[in-house]
């Protein structure tokens, strides 16, 4: 009989609570934006911004887990979590781009703009998309550990530059954190901290499932491997 995974149960209802909450608070509680940012369009920000804040904590958590596979000895454990978070962080950035996308077709008059926040976010998601291609290329599991590991390393570079330029270069794409027209007004905010809380929990939930699937696949290759050497 398989053992019951009470940690997982218990983390699995909080995030399907707290994202319940975080749609209550968006549709419900706060208040409707104004005609120019969007009306009631303006809602999707606060998942749009609780998604973008998954990709860019996913792919910090592949950099902070990929100096320590390196630094503690190749350890196998900070290689999946390194793996798994990349594969997180590639998804939600999927996502990112597609859900900017629907808030910006009525605000914008378009579903895409060369925006440096967007030109930025899609050269993110290629290069974390090269890494995964980049350990699919790879036969030997430990080579393969050690090349991604510098490479997730080396490719963090791109997540600051994303999150700076709407600071650093002239861009339509609003800033969250600079005061002005985009501020979050006092009903705002709950519904965006909800939102970052919700999505948080479900990326520690996403990360957990799939690091315990990579940690299964391990054991089975290791009993595969002695049924044959026996």
């Amino acid at each position: 009989m398989a053992k019951r995974d009470t940690p997982g149960l218990v983390l699995t209802a909080a995030t399907a609570l707290a994202i319940a909450a975080a749609i209550f608070f968006a549709f419900a509680y706060a208040p409707t934006a104004q005609r120019e940012t969007g009306g009631d369009v303006q809602r999707i920000f606060y998942f749009h911004v609780g998604i973008a804040w998954v990709a860019g904590l996913a792919l910090f958590v592949a950099f902070v887990a990929s100096i320590l596979y390196l630094w503690r000895g190749e350890q196998r454990k900070f290689d999946i979590v390194a793996l798994a978070s990349v594969e997180i962080g590639v998804v939600f950035g999927i996502m990112v781009i597609l859900s900017g996308s629907l808030w910006a077709r009525p605000v914008w008059n378009t579903w895409w703009t060369w925006d440096p926040r967007l030109t930025t976010t899609a050269i993110t998601l290629f290069i974390y998309i090269a890494y995964l291609m980049l350990r699919g290329a790879l036969d030997d599991p430990q080579r393969q550990a050690r090349f991604a590991a510098v490479y997730a390393i080396i490719a963090f570079a791109s997540v600051p530059v994303t999150f700076f330029a709407t600071r650093w270069w002239n861009t339509i794409h609003p800033d969250l954190f600079a005061q002005g027209d985009f501020g979050l007004t006092p009903r705002m905010r709950p519904a965006m901290f909800v939102a970052l809380a919700a999505f948080s929990l479900l990326y520690v939930m996403l990360l957990r499932a799939r690091a315990r699937v990579e940690q299964t696949a391990d054991e089975v290759a290791r009993l595969k491997e002695q049924v044959l050497s026996s």
